[in-house]
Parts: structure tokens; sequence; C-alpha cells
């Protein structure tokens, strides 16, 4: 936790001094290298008036505040408590379990920073104590359904009992679902509980069955034993529906990595983790499949129709923590490392089962969305309805990696143009972990595309049916073959801005001269966001009918789909003068940017996250300010300017560095290399990175 280190302060300091650190970061900055020392009755230094800025005080600043006055801004007093609360967990400082028990209200990201603090109260405060206090707190007659299940999943993470079976049978409302499935995971924990609980076939949904199962064997399948066993999450979205929710390029970078990982030496077996909503297990036999050899993935139950939203994980967070436990003891062999991706609930929610398993934690720590907080709420409209939820969205995010940081054995970064300048800048303890190098970036790579035996025909089709009519929405005219062609592939998300990418096609009558083909979304069971997307895309179009016969809205594809298209553009029998445009507010790394190259089409990125990385301006692509409409637009008349042997020279560019530099496999190694020092520190690896 907060420590002076000058050495840190210094690393940091010259890795950013040459740009002015926005009020997050600076305050994060002083923060860890400071270690402010809790003075409950101090002063202000100076007074802060915007919404931020006070939250920031409260929650980094250097003294700790107890007492704020609230005046004329919408600062609310829950939200001042979840910045104490959220101090108070950075610098272990042990609430007693009364104080701590005392603010557990129905807000479940104040729930989420109270479970995290919890293990420590109860270490300092003994377990006696503990289960005492929980006693009285779950008999109060006054504890209401949410609180309840906050409680009963206090005492099963613990390991506390402060209720027998029948009392705790007694007690719970059976009417609420939150704090059934608290009852019933607790009666799973609990001396005669299981005795106690309602027979599975009794359930009215296959969650509910799930969980009122006995605990077995998910499989009976023999694991080799010698080697590592290595868990990867991928929580958010669908593993085989990349453009779908919340699926994107990280399910297919997962997807291929677990291949390429269970091939690498000593790695015996790896399991890819994912959610599945009461939708998918009400079609699922097992929870646990073989997706290739000795690559496996394995369904985490979720309540809820479909994979959360990422804004929906704080309210799964302790249910998914009890199946990640409970399923991962059933498997044949214990889990030797865990690799978790995101910075959300779902993570923290493995990082606590894997410290009850004893499985060693690996993190992928980015800059997001440290980089962006302060200017997003800074240039939403203070009328927008949405600009303070998504204030506190941000902050609990940054809240949940800075535990994730803290709990990982290894914390390793994204490669990128800055090294980790930024991933330092935003995570001051990882220099003072790592020095100012900071933490390794393992190469990101791409598994190769293999074209099937009937590969020119399915080509061929492919091509066909994009051109097989203007008067189609998902399709263009056919002597528009001729014009150059604009191609974005994403999940519809208001980051991937493809509702940017269309305003400025049209408002620069750039669709005189090309035509724009967009794929991404679901349509079986559109998200919110999925239907947000669409009815502004829509109604950028009314009125544009020449327009709109140069554009072709499609729906996600499969990633073999996909990458079969782009080859069928990038041949040059084609004929077509196709470009690859990423119009994303920003990448981490972007695998799909990576799989256009691979094709041989030149792309086109955001300036702003990975992509700069790889992605040359003028020699296998072009580098686009995706900031604002005008930058854009500048970025889109410059590439479509582009010379057809230029043209043609980047996407032979492209296609070399994706080959030479991007390849799974030796991700694959180099990620062997950090688990295996991980989980054998006395056992030197013979497995060297590339």
């Amino acid at each position: 936790m907060p420590a002076s280190s000058a050495h840190r302060l210094d690393a940091v300091g010259a890795l950013s001094a040459d740009r002015e650190p926005d009020a997050l970061l600076a305050a994060r900055q002083a923060f860890f290298s400071k270690s402010p020392a809790p003075s409950p009755r101090a002063p202000h230094d100076r007074p802060c008036t915007g919404e931020l800025e006070r939250l920031l005080e409260i929650e980094y600043g250097e003294r700790q505040v107890l007492a704020l006055p609230l005046v004329s801004d919408p600062l609310s007093r829950d939200d001042a408590d979840l910045a104490l609360l959220r101090r108070s967990c950075r610098l272990r400082i042990p609430l007693t379990p009364e104080k701590l028990l005392g603010h557990a209200s129905g807000d479940p990201r104040t729930l989420t920073v109270l479970a995290e603090m919890w293990p420590e109260t109860v270490r300092r405060h003994g377990a006696d104590h503990a289960e005492k206090v929980l006693r009285a707190s779950l008999l109060d007659e006054r504890c209401e359904a949410a609180r309840l299940a906050f409680l009963l999943d206090c005492a099963e993470s613990a390991r506390l009992s402060p209720l027998s079976a029948a009392e705790a049978v007694r007690l719970a409302p059976y009417d609420d679902r939150c704090a059934r499935h608290a009852l019933w995971r607790y009666l799973h924990h609990v001396r005669d509980g299981r005795a106690h609980l309602p027979a599975a076939h009794t359930a009215t949904d296959p969650y509910e069955r799930l969980l009122l199962a006995p605990p077995g064997r998910l499989t009976e399948d023999r694991w080799p034993q010698a080697g590592l066993v290595v868990a990867q999450s991928m929580l958010q979205g669908g593993l085989d529906t990349p453009g779908q929710g919340s699926s994107g390029g990280m399910s297919v970078l997962l997807g291929g990595l677990g291949d390429a990982l269970a091939r690498t030496e000593r790695i015996a077996s790896v399991l890819t983790l994912v959610a599945a909503g009461r939708d998918e297990l009400g079609r699922r036999q097992t929870l646990l499949r073989r997706r290739l050899a000795d690559h496996w993935v394995l369904s985490l139950p979720v309540d809820a129709p479909t994979s959360p939203a990422p804004d929906e994980w704080p309210a799964h967070r302790a249910a998914v923590r009890w199946w990640a436990t409970r399923l991962l003891g059933s498997l044949p062999r214990p889990v030797d490392v865990l690799h978790v991706r995101f910075a959300d609930d779902g993570g923290l929610a493995l990082a606590q089962a894997a410290a009850r398993i004893g499985s060693g934690l690996c993190f992928t720590a980015t800059p997001d969305p440290h980089r962006t907080v302060v200017r997003a709420y800074a240039t939403a409209p203070p009328q927008d309805p949405g600009r303070r939820q998504r204030l506190r969205a941000d902050l609990h995010r940054v809240f949940c990696a800075d535990q994730l940081v803290e709990r990982a054995d290894t914390v390793v970064g994204i490669p990128g143009r800055c090294g980790t300048e930024k991933l330092l800048h935003c995570f001051p303890v990882l220099a003072e972990r790592y020095g100012p190098a900071g933490p390794p970036a393992p190469p990101e790579g791409l598994v190769p595309y293999v074209a099937v035996s009937d590969e020119e025909a399915r080509r061929r089709k492919m091509l066909a049916d994009l051109y097989a009519g203007g008067d189609r929405p998902d399709a263009l005219a056919p002597a528009d073959r001729s014009l150059p062609l604009l191609l974005c592939v994403g999940r519809l998300h208001a980051v991937k801005q493809q509702d940017l990418l269309l305003r400025t096609w049209l408002s620069t009558q750039l669709w005189r001269t090309t035509a724009l083909v967009l794929i991404g979304g679901g349509t079986e069971r559109p998200t919110a966001e999925e239907q947000r997307m669409r009815a502004v895309l829509g109604s950028m179009l009314v009125g544009q009918e020449k327009a709109s016969r140069r554009l072709a809205l499609l729906p996600a594809l499969g990633n073999d789909e996909v990458r079969r298209l782009e080859h069928a553009l990038g041949d040059p029998g084609a004929d077509i003068a196709a470009w690859y445009v990423c119009p994303s507010a920003k990448e981490e790394f972007g695998i799909a940017v990576l799989e256009a190259m691979e094709a041989g089409l030149p792309a086109a990125g955001p300036r702003n996250g990975g992509v700069a990385h790889y992605l040359r301006d003028g020699v296998n692509g072009t580098l686009l300010d995706t900031s604002s409409a005008a930058g854009l637009a500048r970025g889109l008349r410059r590439l479509v300017a582009v010379p057809a042997s230029r043209r043609r020279a980047m996407g032979d560019a492209a296609r070399d560095t994706v080959v030479r530099s991007y390849r799974v496999s030796d991700m694959a190694k180099t990620l062997a290399h950090e688990y295996l020092a991980l989980a054998r520190p006395s056992e030197a690896p013979d497995v060297t990175p590339v």
C-alpha cells in the first residue's frame, strides 16, 4: 500500500515530466507517494468547488476528512462516504466489524468496497468477534433483504457460522431472490446446511437448479499431471460471439491464446472462464466443455438472462466469487495461476476465489479508465442525466483496478508506443514494484487465418452478397464496386464511435466517392447500448436516400467470416480499393485492426491507445485523430487521397507487420514464462520468451 519512496517519485516524475497530469492522476501520484496520515478534523488547505474535485479531495487528499459540509453542488453524502471507504481500504485502515457492517446498504458498489475490507477486519479483530457481530446484525428485526444477503455472504466468505442452518432458514425471506440465493450459498457452507436446501428438481429455472445441486466433479477426464493448470478470465460478453453485446476483440484474443497456451511446453491445461446467464444455462448440458485438446471453457453461472453488461457486475460479485471458488475446486487438478484481465467486480470476484483456492494471481493492468475520467466528466454537459452515474462507475473501476494490482502476485501491461509510461502514471505503485521500466508487457498476438478447402468459392460469394444491391440495408450496389471501400468491424458501443464515423462520412460528402460497410451488433437479444447505437445511426440516414445506397449495415459475423471477407477485400485479384477504418476513441491494442492488416488491408486507427504501437503512419496504415469529427474528417480525406500503388504497398507492409511480429504462439510462450515464474518461483523455467 502507499509508502514513501523517492525511487518511485523519480521514476514516475521522469516519465511524465513532459505533460501536466490531470486532477485524478495528480491526486493519485501524491496519495501513493506521500502515505498520508489520517487527520479526521483537519481543515482543507484550499476549497474544492467542483464535484469531481471534492470527491478526489476526500478520496486522495492529504488529510482524511470525515465531516465535509455540502454546499450547492450535487455531491451527495453517499458519494462522500463511499470515497472515504475507498480511501480507508487503500490505506488498510481496518474498520471494526460494527462500523464496517454499519455501512452495508443496498448500493452494490459500497458493498464491493466493504467486501474488500472484510478479510482485514476479521483478521485484526478476530473471527469470534466478527461472528458475534454478524449474528447480532442478522437477528436485528430491521435487517432488510439486501443487507441480510450481504451479511450471509460475509459469513460464508470468511468461513464463519453466525447462524445455525435452521436459524438461517427461518430468517431469510424466500420471496427475495437475492436473499434466497445468499441463504443457499450459506447453507452449502454451514454445518448440516445442505439438509435444509430444497431439492434441485423443485427449482423453476436453470440457475437455481445449479445452485441447489450438490457439489461434484466437473469432469471425469484425466488431466495431464505434469505442467501448470492456467485459468484466464473472459467474463465480458461471450467467447464465441465477437461483435455482439460486450464481446469484442478480447474474446477472439483469448480463444486463440488459450489454444496456443495449451500447446505450450510445461502448460498442462488451460481454462477460459466465461459468464453464462440463465438463457445459456438452459441450453447447456454441462458447465465445462472442451474447446480444443487441453483448452477447456468453464461457464460461471450468473443470475441474469444473459452475460451482464459492464455496469451490472457489482450486483453479481458475491455470487461469482462463490461459483468460481466452488467450480475451480471441482476440477481434476488445482488451478496454479488465474489471469484476470478486466478491472471490474467480476475480476475482483475471481481474485477473491483465487485466494480461497490457493491459486497464483496475474492481472493485466491498463491505463483505462484513469486517463479519461477527468476529460469525460468535464466535457459532458452538466444537464446530462448520465454524467454523475458515469463518473461513479469510472471511480469504482479505478478502485477495482487498485485492488487487483494490490492482490496480484504478478502484474503485466499491454505493449504500447510509450512502453509502460502511461501505466506507471496511472498506477504509481507499479514503479516501486517493478522499477522505472514498469511491469512486463508480453506481446499480443493473432491466430493465423487458415483457409478452408473451398476458400475461393466462399470469398466470391461473400463479395457477391456484399454487392447484391444498394436498395438493401446490408448490401451495396454492384456498380459501387469501383469505389474505394471503408470497412469498420466492432461491437456497437459509444467508445467504438461508429456514429462519429457515419456522421463524418455523410457531412464530408465522402459518400459521393466511397462506400462504407459497418459490421457489428447482435440481433436476437440486442443490448440497450446496441439498440441506442442503431437508433442513432438510423436517425442520421433520414432523408439520405442516395448516401444510404452506399452504406451497408451488417450484424456481427463469426470471426472466420469477418476474416474471410477481409481477405477477399485484400486480394489484389478482387480489384477493390478497401481500407479498414477503426474510429474508436481509444483501443488498448486493437485485435480487429491486426486481423485486417494480416489480410493485406491498409488500416486507419486512433492515435490514442495501443494501435500506434504497431501502425506506422504512412508506412503500413494511417493514424487518425478520432477525438472529434473535424479530426476524423481530416484523416479520412487523407486516407482516400492515397494513390493506388501506395495503398497496395501499405497493405503489403501491414501484412508483413503482423506475420513478423504478432504471432499468438509468441504471446503464449512469453505468458507461460510469467506463469511458471509465478507458480514455481524456485524453479528456473525453461520456456524462453521471444
